[in-house]
């Protein structure tokens, strides 16, 4: 009966698109109809002109096969997407594991939430994979389109007439200073973008770095399933990118993580993080520090506030980021700020209720899951989804602390676990702006997506 409160109040709440056009010859020589700078985004881009003969030129700064750190997991509803544009098979032949879900920890406790996949065919489920053999099967799919073509070089600066971008300037591989001309260029020249300020008003922030690890031939407690550790002070990842490889991805947070160099990062993993792993998970984490191939990135939020500019147009990480915990901050970009804040540790008694209320809410299964599992998966995007699960949860925690003792100190924790989901919710909706979450048809078309059939 303790939760029945909780329970009862939570559940009543409970791509690009261009023109055609014709290419005029300028400076260098070169006849070219679109420009695309910048992974992922670039190719995924660039094979999306298929049917209709556009031609396309793809400039990217280095064509060799990338080795990142993050990128590598494709929840189901961007599975759905490649399926929707012809290019589902290039997560074959690079040995992508099937990914069914997640598994939740906690205090030696585990809750399994699963994908709600049922109505959709068999081969409908996430993908997790190595980044750079994904990225080079849709380069390899963007370069067989004959109206397309590849090549590498660096875009130092994007050409402006008039209030409008005309094309690019850049430097091949050779050094030689080039420029083309297109009616549209795409710029999706990633985190670390130096052609953003043109396009929009980027505030940077840098919330915390993640440490990544491989381990070598582990075998997850729950296979086919990426793992969030909720330790202190923040969340731990785990998920295969191979038949034989399994990705970790310590959050540290802050603006500096301890020295790999020095020896620190190797002593912090194994004091501080690996005693919070589940006992399956320590041996073959602490192997693979012994290693030596640790790796840092920084984690960047950005919202997006563009400057429409006829002519050109930003994308992926370029545009905005979100904290790319349980990889979904290219999927529901609230979603991911929300779900960081809630799950790394806080010295507020508060905010710790709210994280195992949490906890406790997903391991109720059913709807309970189901509802923020779909969000998660991408195969439900309404943003008023997330609020409505976001404070059932802080109304579930209301209800573990009062029932079923409701004293003034419980309530007054009570009154503080709200104000702080509040706290949490509110400015990530005012920064990402009411209209354009709730009321996305009112607002401009050049800050909406293209409408699918």
């Amino acid at each position: 009966m303790e939760y029945v409160f909780g329970v009862v109040v939570a559940s009543l709440l409970g791509f690009l698109l261009m023109f055609p056009f014709q290419g005029k010859s300028r400076e260098g020589g070169m006849k070219r109809n679109a420009e695309i700078q910048g992974g992922c985004r670039r190719s995924l881009s660039a094979d999306q002109k298929r049917p209709d003969g556009r031609r396309v030129r793809v400039i990217e700064r280095d064509l060799s096969e990338p080795d990142r750190i993050v990128g590598e997991l494709l929840q189901p509803g961007g599975y759905l997407k490649l399926v929707e544009l012809g290019l589902e098979d290039c997560v074959e032949e690079i040995d992508a594991q099937r990914v069914f879900g997640y598994a939740l920890f906690k205090d030696g406790k585990n809750t399994k939430l699963s994908y709600p996949l049922e109505n959709f065919h068999s081969d409908v489920a996430g993908r997790s994979f190595h980044n750079g053999r994904f990225i080079q099967r849709m380069r390899g799919k963007a370069a067989s389109i004959p109206n397309v073509s590849l090549e590498q070089g660096t875009v130092t600066s994007l050409i402006e007439e008039n209030g409008a971008v005309r094309g690019i300037s850049y430097k091949t591989k050779n050094g030689e200073e080039l420029k083309a001309y297109a009616p549209l260029t795409i710029v999706c020249d990633g985190c670390f973008s130096n052609l953003r300020r043109s396009l929009c008003s980027p505030k940077v922030d840098v919330p915390s770095f993640f440490v990544g690890l491989v381990l070598e031939n582990c075998q997850l407690p729950y296979p086919n399933h990426g793992h969030v550790i909720l330790a202190d002070p923040s969340p731990i990842l785990f998920y295969p990118i191979s038949s034989t490889e399994v990705r970790c991805l310590v959050d540290v947070p802050g603006q500096k993580v301890p020295s790999v160099a020095n020896g620190e990062m190797e002593i912090y993993l194994k004091t501080s993080v690996a005693p919070q792993l589940p006992q399956e998970l320590r041996e073959p984490f602490i192997s693979a520090i012994d290693l030596g191939t640790i790796r840092t990135m920084p984690n960047k939020s950005m919202p997006a506030a563009p400057h429409p500019t006829p002519g050109a147009l930003l994308m992926g990480d370029a545009f905005n980021m979100r904290h790319p915990l349980t990889p979904v901050a290219s999927t529901i970009n609230t979603l991911a700020g929300a779900l960081y804040k809630v799950f790394s540790a806080s010295s507020d008694r508060a905010m710790n209720e709210m994280r195992q209320a949490c906890f406790d809410y997903l391991s109720l299964g059913g709807s309970f899951s189901a509802g923020p599992i779909s969000l998660l998966s991408g195969l439900n995007p309404r943003p008023l989804s997330l609020v409505v699960h976001f404070f059932a949860v802080a109304i579930y925690g209301v209800g573990r602390l009062i029932i079923p003792y409701p004293s003034p100190k419980r309530m007054w924790i009570g009154a503080r676990l709200i104000s702080g989901a509040a706290n949490i919710i509110l400015p990530i909706i005012k920064a990402e702006g009411v209209r354009q979450m709730f009321f996305p048809a009112t607002v401009p078309a050049y800050y909406r997506a293209p409408p699918t059939n």
